[in-house]
């Protein structure tokens, strides 16, 4: 991804996506500590707000290294962070990024995770000089499979005991989106 100076911050219909801060700590930790979020998010749920300000660190630093950025997704007039989606593992000498996303159980079923998703990869696609989008899911989470494929994403396959995690090896599906698609299905 490209040098990023401020962070963007990115408006859809019903949402706004802007940086996550310490401030936010409780909301995250409130959507965190619950086990049906986190059930596919690799980690267990939070116990405490501690951990939540420790995931905070984390995003600022893939920012700072420049292997991701995370947005926290918030209802327009609020400010509370309901979720968080974005970039990780990022690698600009192949110009690929891989996505991620979770929700605040109380708004799922609503298209929220949708919404934001597909601004993120605008932004991605038409900003930086991101040529894939790539997506790691496990098999039994067939929301996030529906979401991606509705996006554009194809399954390219079945990476095996891709990771460990939470005391089990599990299988992902790995998912793509190049650019070149996105624009054919503008």
């Amino acid at each position: 991804m490209n040098s990023i100076t401020e962070f963007p911050v990115l408006a859809t219909e019903r949402l706004v996506l802007r940086e996550i801060t310490e401030r936010d700590s409780s909301s995250i930790y409130e959507y965190l500590s619950d086990a049906e979020v986190m059930k596919y998010y690799g980690l267990a749920p939070f116990m405490s707000e501690a951990e939540a300000l420790e995931e905070i660190a984390w995003y600022n630093s893939i920012l700072e290294e420049k292997t991701g950025i995370r947005w926290g997704i918030t209802l327009k007039n609020e400010d509370k962070v309901i979720g968080s989606c974005g970039f990780l593992n990022t690698v600009s000498s192949h110009y690929r990024t891989d996505i991620g996303f979770e929700l605040s159980k109380e708004f799922w079923g609503q298209g929220i995770a949708s919404e934001a998703m597909n601004e993120i990869i605008r932004y991605a696609f038409e900003h930086t000089t991101i040529q894939r989008i790539q997506a790691l899911i496990e098999p039994l989470n067939q929301a996030s499979q529906r979401m991606v494929e509705k996006a554009g994403f194809s399954r390219e396959g079945l990476l095996r005991k891709y990771e460990y995690t939470c005391g089990k090896f599990d299988d992902l599906y790995m998912y793509g989106l190049l650019k070149e698609e996105y624009n054919t299905n503008k």
